[in-house]
Formats: structure tokens, C-alpha cells, sequence
């Protein structure tokens, strides 16, 4: 009798440990009872009646992240092209994702494949290649509205690769290749063109200053032959200045009159005035020779 009371209170406790369950944060249980819906289980300890209750699903409400292979689609032009899409997504209901879909991945994949070749299939191959962008937004929002019955929130879509056919890839190769060799000769054309104006530019201010060197130097001169002047100038006035002072004879006069006679006939002139006072030269010498042997 002890055994068999040891046995039921062994089973009754593995029974009521089993039963206890423990829902990890941003997790969800979807619980059923006697095979229908009964309630959804959140984070925190939890209790099932046994064989009454069933845990159907465990699900993960972080945001997720799926990969999906690339696929092929046709352009409005009649190319044909390889794309891949990144889909992030996370699960808002987790009543509607259990029950809403079978296999809701699969589902997500092919509705994003069929939405992806209606979009292309209305952009030409060069639109298709710089609207990336576009063709986020539009898939994101198609698919978001469609898997809302699911309970699944589409938070963006993300176009990984776009990969042409290899004859377009030569093409596009090539006509990179040239863009770059254009870039580069325009970058040459333009650096020379800055060169060339920036010795244009510093020979016309070399130019410039060789002008403003040469003005200041004929300045200076100017300036020194005006001063030269000036000091002849007071020279002369001072010994006028000196002479007048000093009261000079007629001796004397008439010696300074045959000192400026004597320069001016040392000039290259091929005529000579003689003031009418100094014209009787005899008489002259005669006082000049009086004058310097006079003590």
C-alpha cells in the first residue's frame, strides 16, 4: 500500500510539473483547450489544466529577419533580372499568425516575389536600377496591408541585389569605365585650366608689382631732384642772402657778372648776349685786377 501511495504522489507530481510553464519576455503561447483556441499566454509563470490544455504555438514577437533567394522578374523593356529582398517583420497577433496562414513564410516569400514582378514588370531597366528606393516603399506597403489578416506588421523591405543579364552587365562595365575615363579627363582639364589661371594671375601681380616698384622708384627720384633743387635753390638765396648782407662794390659785382658770363659761355650756344653794362671788357679787367690786389 506505501508503494503504491509513493507511486501516485511520484505521478501526480511529474503530472503537475509538466504542466507548469514558464513563457519567456517577448514570447507568446497560443494555448488550446480540448483542441480549440482558449487564450494566449505572455511573458511571466504560467499553469495548463492536464490533459485539458495544449500549448499549440510559441512565438516570438522580437522582429525578425528573412532572406529570401533571388527572383526572377521582367522589366517593361523585356529584360529579364535576378533580385533578392531582405524582409523585416515582426508579429503583432500571435491568435492570427498561428490560425491566419499555413506555413507563414512561405506564404511572405511568395507574396513578395509576386508583388516584386508586378513593380517591375512597370519600371523600364534603367528606372529599375536607380529606383531602389521606390520599390521599397511600394513593396513594404503592399505587402504590410496583406499580411495584416495574419498578424504579422511588415516593417520595411529592403532590395539587396539587382543583377542584370551578363550581356547588360558588359554594357553597363563599359559604359562605367567610360564615365570614369570622362571624369578623369574632365579632372585633368580643370586642373590645368586652374594651373594656367593661376599663373596668369601671378604673373599679372608680379606685373603689376615690377610697375608699382618702378612708379615708386621714379617717385623717389623725382623726389630726390626736387629736393636737390630745393637745397640749390636756398644755396643760392643764402649767398645772395650773404652778399647783400656784406654790401658789395661795384668791383665785386662786375666780378660775379664775369663769373655767370664765363658759365654761360662754357654752354654749347653759338650766341653770347652781353648785358650793356659789362660790354667794355678792358675797363673790366682793369677793375677785376684792381680788385684781387686789393688786400
Amino acid at each position: 500500500m506505501g508503494y503504491i501511495l509513493l507511486g501516485i504522489f511520484i505521478f501526480l507530481l511529474v503530472l503537475v510539473v509538466r504542466n507548469i510553464a514558464i513563457v519567456p519576455q517577448a514570447t507568446a503561447y497560443v494555448v488550446e483547450r480540448m483542441g480549440i483556441y482558449h487564450t494566449t499566454w505572455e511573458a511571466g509563470f504560467r499553469w495548463k489544466i492536464p490533459f485539458v490544455d495544449r500549448i499549440a504555438k510559441k512565438v516570438s514577437l522580437k522582429e525578425q529577419v528573412v532572406d529570401f533567394k533571388p527572383q526572377p522578374v521582367i522589366t517593361k523593356d523585356n529584360v529579364t533580372m535576378q533580385i533578392d529582398t531582405v524582409v523585416f517583420f515582426q508579429i503583432t497577433d500571435s491568435k492570427l499568425y498561428t490560425y491566419g496562414v499555413e506555413r507563414p513564410m512561405s506564404a511572405i516569400e511568395n507574396l513578395t516575389a509576386t508583388t516584386l514582378r508586378n513593380i517591375i514588370g512597370e519600371m523600364e531597366l534603367d528606372h529599375t536600377l536607380t529606383s531602389r528606393d521606390i520599390i521599397n516603399t511600394k513593396i513594404t506597403s503592399i505587402l504590410d496591408q496583406a499580411t495584416d489578416k495574419w498578424g504579422i506588421k511588415v516593417n520595411r523591405v529592403e532590395v539587396k541585389n539587382i543583377i542584370p543579364p551578363a550581356e547588360i552587365q558588359d554594357a553597363m562595365e563599359k559604359q562605367m569605365k567610360a564615365e570614369r575615363q570622362k571624369r578623369e579627363a574632365i579632372l585633368v582639364a580643370e586642373g590645368k585650366k586652374e594651373s594656367a589661371i593661376l599663373v596668369a594671375e601671378g604673373e599679372k601681380e608680379s606685373a603689376i608689382l615690377r610697375a608699382d616698384a618702378v612708379r615708386e622708384q621714379r617717385i623717389r627720384e623725382a623726389q630726390g631732384e626736387a629736393q636737390a633743387i630745393m637745397e640749390v635753390q636756398k644755396a643760392m638765396a643764402d649767398s645772395i642772402k650773404v652778399l647783400n648782407e656784406a654790401c658789395p662794390n661795384d668791383k665785386v659785382l662786375a666780378l660775379k657778372s664775369l663769373e655767370a658770363l664765363a658759365k654761360v659761355a662754357d654752354g654749347r650756344a653759338t650766341k653770347l648776349i652781353i648785358p650793356s653794362d659789362i660790354q667794355n671788357l678792358a675797363g673790366t679787367v682793369t677793375s677785376i685786377k684792381e680788385l684781387i690786389s686789393d688786400k
